[in-house]
């Protein structure tokens, strides 16, 4: 879970998807909480913040509603698990949020960190991650406060002394054109903010364009004028003055006694100055950007036209390609990018996807909508980033965009740096939409920005373009796969709706094969439109065989192979091996010490080849360590490796069995681990850290579909010791969702104990099933399993395991009526645990033994069990195993008439249960107590 305060204000998931926060107020609410993280916040502070000084009558009624609303949608999204609790202190809430989960304090920290280093290359690295860090203004949606509005504007300050630092670094590395870059987005948006400016001329002199630099000096000086009517102040009267014959035509630094730092007025440098419209007091004053300023006497500047100027041409350009047919779907992207293009001066919007999403059929749709709004042009061009062509060159782009302004061939400038300046002042004054499709990355796409505040440009790519975030206030669209009903639908555009409507679970089974991939879904339908016999049932069973599936969506040149081929070319090479090693993998998820294993290298290299994976859309990032891996792009990556690393399936396995033993020490503390790796087994590259039993039960549910595979590689490889361990080492899973659909994995397990030759392992094997098939309503299958593996856990010198397969044995017995034999089975387990097993199978023989006499009526007998299995069981224990004790001991106890003791012990064990969020054995003990006459209403926890 991210909170998001530097741009619109949010809370994402760890898949990325931002929490519907609701109106403004209350996102308002969110907002100020977050800016005070881990301080308290008067409800009347809150009150000032959302409504100034003129807060509604029932202020702090809105107030707590909102705080109501937004408590229940963190506990909807498990926050309490991500360290995040919303707490009511009188009248102050306070939000409890780890720092590293708030991005304007990783912002702060990293700009921290920035100024302790002495490496340029260093500070702007750090600098460079800060700053992609922000997403628009600070505070975007919120209300239009006081309070809320310094808030944002400290913010903002920090990013733009950010901005300034990163391009002094940049600068002291000598890459003179990046400092320019940072720069000028910055000096856009901030026009009147003279260090920017005079940052900004600095960093154009040193990159050979002085020309530019004078020009804006110019600009600067005549806004300044209009706005406010006042002259630069010093930083860019120094700026200007340190330009190559800067000194001589432009500033006079006559002292003035209205200006502080003794700095006069500033000459006119060109500019006509006349047309009066306001005498005024001449020597007053006025502040622009904090310094104190002699006011112009009302003068109107204006700039005039220098004798040699080539006119600007009039042609209105439109290289626009023509909309893509079938079209369908993304309302919600069309709607952002409306958003994303709105309300900036000359906005930057970059649609960024992994191969075949539609990002070129998206913006060209988009800009044939908005055709109307740009009545000057419309200039497209396809880079070639990710082409089997060349990639196309900043010049030829450049010419031709000033051919398509209407600049005659030989009226186009003989340099590059030329033809850029030609096209930044033909684009000025114009409104212009620049479509920059197929861009490999920032650099690229640098050059062709256009100069104009009524410009919008939209860049496609692979990439995430980190760099034009962070230098251009780009504003990123990321693009996934389609749902399911606009796949559909875009099936329908392409086949026409009959086919469709005529076999709608085939369509449906066939979106999911595509996974929603636009491409995928379009080379689907032609093979069906080329081919009227295939169906799209037929073709949906062809693609369910993984071998041909990549064959069958590929088209010619043409398909979901080739473009993740191109792709995949581009990247640099520790994330192409990485991207190849993925192939082995044998699930949909994967995290860093995974990656690790598979690519057999260390954590911190794995995690650098998977944010370059991610950057390039192969894989989709779901938390700090952990992405999504959809099933096309590790198709591709096991065919795209010609030769497999024989190693990388071991040591995967071996990564696996080292993270379920830590997995199971988190879920079930205090217990024995199952079993031991076996011989031979590497050491783990980076084990993941479970905080406690919730975190480690998720973790066991989200990789289940993971393990299995793993299991069945194992299989597949003959490595039968890896695999029953693989299988068993999920047993605090299997317990808690026994009735879950996990006998054809436990079987596959037991048959892989049978093959290594190992009993022990098949006792376990055998015990375990045999509680599941009971657990089923299966009982005479269960005791097939389970009347052979004591004699398999004996026979291997397993104490603890022929006590547990005696237990499972008794439960089984029981459940046939066969009491007697149940309870000597399980008198039988008792003495085995008490002679050579761990205390936690003890305390299990004595809580089976307590639920075996009240389920006879022997209540004394069950009373003492369940005494003795709690005195057993204290932490690390699991609470799970100390409710059952506790409501045992409660049931037993009201058997024998102690019903003040009995309710204690059922009241302790409704608060243990809800304290650990378990849901059965609260419902459990609320039953007796209700049963007992105390109600199972509310308990004080």
């Amino acid at each position: 879970m991210e909170f998001r305060v530097l741009g619109e204000v949010a809370v994402a998931t760890e898949g990325g998807e931002d929490l519907p926060l609701g109106p403004a107020k209350r996102r308002s609410v969110l907002a100020v909480l977050l800016v005070h993280a881990n301080t308290t916040v008067t409800v009347d502070r809150l009150a000032q913040a959302l409504w100034d000084n003129e807060p509604p009558r029932h202020a702090r009624t809105v107030l707590h509603g909102h705080i109501s609303r937004l408590r229940g949608l963190f506990a909807t999204h498990r926050a309490q698990a991500y360290g995040v609790e919303l707490v009511t202190l009188g009248t102050a809430y306070l939000l409890r949020v780890p720092p590293e989960r708030l991005d304007a304090h990783r912002f702060g920290e990293l700009l921290r960190l920035a100024r302790t280093r002495t490496e340029p290359e260093e500070t702007a690295a750090l600098l460079h991650d800060a700053l992609a860090l922000w997403r628009g203004t600070a505070l975007q949606g919120t209300a239009a406060t006081r309070a809320l509005g310094s808030a944002a504007h400290a913010l903002e300050e920090l990013r733009l002394t950010a901005v300034q630092e990163l391009a002094e670094s940049r600068a002291r590395l000598g890459d003179h054109a990046s400092a320019v870059s940072v720069l000028r987005a910055a000096a856009a948006a901030h026009p009147l903010r003279e260090q920017l400016a005079a940052a900004l001329m600095g960093a154009l002199a040193r990159a050979g364009r002085a020309t530019e630099a004078r020009e804006l000096f110019l600009r600067t000086r005549a806004l300044l004028a209009q706005r406010s009517g006042a002259e630069p102040g010093p930083a860019l009267v120094h700026a200007y003055s340190a330009l190559p014959g800067g000194e001589a035509d432009a500033v006079s630094a006559t002292p003035d006694e209205s200006h502080p730092h003794g700095t006069g007025a500033v000459a006119t440098g060109g500019l006509h100055v006349g047309g009066a419209v306001d005498t005024g007091d001449a020597a007053g004053t006025t502040t622009a950007g904090g310094t104190a300023r002699r006011r112009l006497p009302g003068a109107v500047l204006t700039r005039p036209t220098p004798p040699d100027a080539v006119a600007d041409p009039v042609a209105v350009a439109d290289l626009l390609p023509r909309r893509t047919r079938g079209f369908a779907g993304r309302a919600g992207e069309l709607a952002a990018l409306d958003r994303a293009t709105a309300g900036l001066p000359g906005p930057l919007a970059t649609i960024i996807g992994g191969a075949g999403t539609g990002k070129t059929a998206l913006a060209v749709h988009w800009a044939h909508r908005r055709r109307s709004d740009f009545p000057d042009g419309l200039l497209f061009v396809d880079l070639r980033g990710y082409s089997p062509a060349p990639a196309r060159d900043t010049t030829s782009v450049l010419r031709e965009f000033l051919l398509a302004l209407g600049v005659p061939a030989d009226g186009i400038p003989q340099t590059p740096d030329g033809m850029a300046a030609r096209y930044r002042a033909l684009t000025a004054g114009r409104r212009l939409l620049v479509v920059l499709d197929n861009a490999r990355g920032s650099r690229q796409v640098r050059p062709l920005l256009p100069g104009g505040e009524h410009c919008v440009t939209l860049v496609t790519s692979r990439d995430r373009l980190d760099g034009l975030v962070a230098s251009d206030a780009a504003r990123p669209l990321p693009l996934a796969a389609l749902p399911t009903d606009e796949s559909l639908a875009l099936l329908a555009a392409v086949l026409g709706e009959e086919p469709v409507r005529a076999e709608p679970e085939p369509a449906a089974r066939l979106v999911r094969l595509c996974e929603g991939l636009p491409l995928a879904l379009r080379v689907a339908a032609a093979r069906i439109a080329t081919r009227p016999h295939t169906g799209l049932g037929r073709l949906a069973d062809e693609l369910a065989d993984e071998q041909q599936r990549l064959e069958l969506l590929d088209l010619e040149d043409t398909g979901v192979a080739a473009a993740l081929g191109l792709t995949v070319h581009h990247l640099p090479d520790p994330a192409r091996r990485m991207f190849r090693s993925l192939g082995v993998h044998t699930g949909g998820t994967l995290d860093t010490g995974t990656a690790a294993a598979l690519a057999g290298c260390s954590p911190r290299q794995a995690a650098s080849a998977l944010d370059r994976l991610a950057a390039a859309h192969l894989l989709t990032p779901t938390g700090p360590e952990s992405y999504a891996v959809h099933d096309l792009v590790r198709l591709f990556a096991r065919t795209d490796s010609p030769v497999a690393d024989p190693r990388a399936t071991a040591r995967l396995l071996d990564h696996w069995l080292h993270t379920l033993l830590a997995a199971a020490a988190a879920a079930e503390p205090g217990s024995e681990p199952c079993c031991t790796l076996p011989a031979g087994t590497g050491r783990a590259a980076g084990v993941r850290r479970f905080g406690d039993r919730a975190d480690a039960l998720a973790w066991y549910a989200a990789e289940r579909d993971t393990l299995r595979g793993a299991v069945a590689t194992a299989v597949d490889a003959r490595l039968h010791s890896h695999a029953w361990r693989l299988v068993l080492l999920q047993w605090p899973l299997v317990l808690w969702q026994s009735r879950d659909g996990w006998t054809p994995l436990l079987e596959l397990g037991l048959r892989s104990a049978e093959e290594a030759g190992e009993p022990g392992a098949q006792s376990r094997a055998r015990a375990l099933l045999g509680w599941v098939l009971i657990e089923e309503g299966r009982p005479e299958e269960a005791l097939t399993h389970l009347e052979r593996a004591p004699a398999l856990a004996a026979l291997a010198g397993d104490t603890a395991g022929e006590a547990v397969a005696r237990i499972n044995l008794a439960a089984a017995l029981g459940g046939h009526g066969r009491h007697e034999q149940a309870r000597e089975q399980l008198a039988r387990a008792l003495v085995l645990a008490e002679r050579g097993a761990p205390a936690e199978t003890v305390t299990l023989a004595h809580l089976h033994l307590a639920r075996h006499f009240v389920s006879t009526g022997a209540y004394p007998e069950a009373a003492e069990h369940a005494s003795n299995g709690l005195a057993l069981a204290a932490p690390p224990v699991s609470a799970p195993r100390r409710v059952v004790l506790r409501t045992l001991s409660g049931e037993a106890l009201a058997g024998m008439g102690r019903t003040e003791d009995a309710v204690r012990q059922l009241t302790d064990a409704v608060r243990e249960a809800a304290a650990h969020a378990y849901a059965e054995g609260e419902s459990a003990a609320r039953a007796a107590l209700t049963a007992l006459g105390a109600g199972g209403g509310p308990v004080r926890l």
